[in-house]
Formats: C-alpha cells, structure tokens, sequence
C-alpha cells in the first residue's frame, strides 16, 4: 500500500532527525516536571510588618503561615515601598491601620486574609473591630488583568518577536541566502548587526502598538511615564529578538523552531515574577530576561516609579542582548563557506 510506504518513509525521517524526536518525546516531558515542580513548591507564606499588634494577634499571624517583622511607622513604609513585605498593619485604639502592596493581587488577598482570620482568633481584639486599609500600589477594585497585565505585555512582545526573529533567520539560512552571504568579504558582526536592524523596525512599531493596546483600549493600569515603558518593550524586543536568531542556529527546519516555543519560552512565563516561588526556584528567576521586563514594567506601570528604579532592569537586558549578539557572531563561524 502506498500509505503504508509513505508512513515508513516519515518514520525513517524521524529515525534519522534526532533533534526532531528528541523534542517531541522530551520537551512535554520537561514541560510537565517544571510545571509540577513549580507548582508544588509555589508557597502561600507572606511577610507582614506589624507596628503594633497584641502579642495573640501575632501568634495568630504566624500560625496563618505569615511571617512577621517588626517595624517603626517609617521602616514599615519604607519596607513596603520596597517590596519587602506585602502589608502592614498597625492596631491602635481598637482600630485597625492596614496599608497594602496590590501590585501583586495574589499576595495581597493572602495577607489580608491571614489577617482578618487572625482578628477572628485574638480574644482581646473585637471580631468587628474597624479596619482602615490603604493600597499603597494598585487599588482594590483593580482586577486581575489589571495586576498582570504588565506582565502579559512584556511576555506578548517577547514570544512573538521570538517567534517571527527565529524562523525569519531560519528560512535565511536554509534558502541559501545566509551561506551566500558569508562568502562574501562581509564581516559576521555586521551581518548579525543588519539581521538586527532590519528586523529591528518591525519590532519598535509592533512594541509600541501593543504598549499603546493595551494601556488605551484596553486600560490597563498606567500610573508611571508610557515613555519609559515603550523603552522597556524596545529592549525587551531586541532581547528576543537576538534570542530568537541564537535559538534558530540550532533548529533545521520551522517544525523544530515551533517546538522551541515549550523549552525557551514558557519557562520564562513561570519565573517572571507571576509566582511566589520557594527560595531555591526564586534564584533562578534572575537568570531569565522575562522576569526582568515584567519586573520593569511593573514598577512603571503600577507602582509609578521612574528610571532611576529601573536602571538595573535595563542595563541587564542590554546585557543579555550584547550576550546573545556575541554568541550568534560566533556561531555565523560553521555557516562560512570560503
């Protein structure tokens, strides 16, 4: 039968593209064990500083899974500003003064959770005591695509450029045009700089349009400057962008650049910050672009701050792309015919 010839014929393919079958048998494989592992260890524990607080409604905290740091009225502001604790809390005169970080919804609902559950519990604080709470980041009808939504931009822009970037630079090499190229007196770094630049254009106008999306049409919170989140998404793009060219140097067709997408890309989505990860899985958050861009747009876009908070956001970006344009020179050396 000639379906039969056939499929022996694309078994014998795959037999022989070991690349190919390893993604394929691999990569849902590794995809599930991270998510498992992620999952499994993502922790409900949260960090409260407390003004002032009966000693029972501290040990009702702690028994919530909160951990408790005491702090002045200033330190407490100061430690919430900076991301050290996602609330305070400070009980005087049978009233309740709670000032909370809502740049993170989730740990924001934990904490106060843990906090009215701790009232609950306290003999000597009143069940209905009042509570007077101030978001000090975000507010508390914001919704959740509000909170995220700097993520999401960040990730959009990174995946498609990726994408697009890869299997552009893929088709280059394997029409020929790359290997023409590199028989001609042309130097490696300006053929990954022209790469670079050409697609470079196209990724400014699709970072400002989906910056522009989603903070006017959809109207995603936008407290800082647009400006500086246009620049965030411009180095985010040119991260990925020069990412995408490294990754395409290793696949051989557009079958094997899509199934990049599990093994680069989604990852990063894990470890952006949209998590609260045990200690030992937050380390590796620092070592992913993605985690840095959402980090930046978050202090931007919700917490307002300026470009004096992000400088290193923006400087370690600008390193992974110099890392990644160095790498894809280097690479350009097996491609050379001469």
């Amino acid at each position: 039968m000639r379906s039969k010839a056939l499929a022996i014929r694309i078994l014998s393919q795959l037999r022989h593209d070991r690349r190919t079958l390893a993604l394929m048998l691999m990569a849902p494989i590794l995809m599930l064990t991270l998510i498992y592992i992620i999952f499994a260890g993502i922790s409900s524990s949260v960090t409260v500083g407390v003004i002032n607080a009966p000693a029972g409604f501290i040990d009702n905290l702690e028994a919530n899974n909160v951990t408790v740091i005491r702090y002045t009225q200033p330190e407490a502001l100061r430690a919430l500003e900076a991301g050290k604790v996602v609330a305070t809390i400070n009980i005087i005169g049978g009233k309740s003064y709670i000032e909370v970080d809502g740049s993170n919804p989730g740990n924001a609902r934990t904490a106060l959770n843990a906090m009215q559950a701790a009232k609950m519990n306290s003999v000597n604080i009143r069940p209905d005591m009042i509570s007077e709470i101030k978001y000090v980041y975000g507010y508390e009808e914001s919704d959740l695509f509000d909170n995220y939504g700097a993520v999401l931009i960040g990730f959009m822009i990174f995946f498609f450029v990726f994408l697009v970037a890869g299997i552009s630079f893929l088709q280059e090499r394997t029409s020929g045009t790359l290997e023409k190229l590199l028989s001609t007196p042309i130097k490696r770094w300006e053929i990954v700089v022209g790469y670079i630049l050409g697609f470079g254009l196209v990724t400014v106008m699709q970072s400002f349009l989906i910056s522009w999306y989603c903070v006017y049409v959809l109207d995603v919170v936008m407290i800082g400057s647009f400006v500086l989140v246009l620049l965030i998404t411009l180095l985010a793009a040119m991260v990925a962008l020069t990412m995408g060219i490294l990754a395409s140097t290793a696949a051989n067709s557009e079958f094997q650049m899509m199934q990049m997408i599990p093994v680069v890309i989604i990852p990063q989505l894990f470890f952006s910050g949209l998590f609260n990860l045990p200690d030992w899985l937050a380390v590796i958050e620092k070592t992913v672009p993605l985690y840095y861009i959402a980090d930046a747009l978050t202090q931007v876009m919700i917490k307002g701050n300026g470009i004096s908070s992000i400088i290193v956001n923006l400087s370690v970006l600008l390193g992974f792309s110099v890392l990644f344009i160095t790498a894809n020179t280097r690479l350009l050396r097996k491609y050379r015919r001469i």
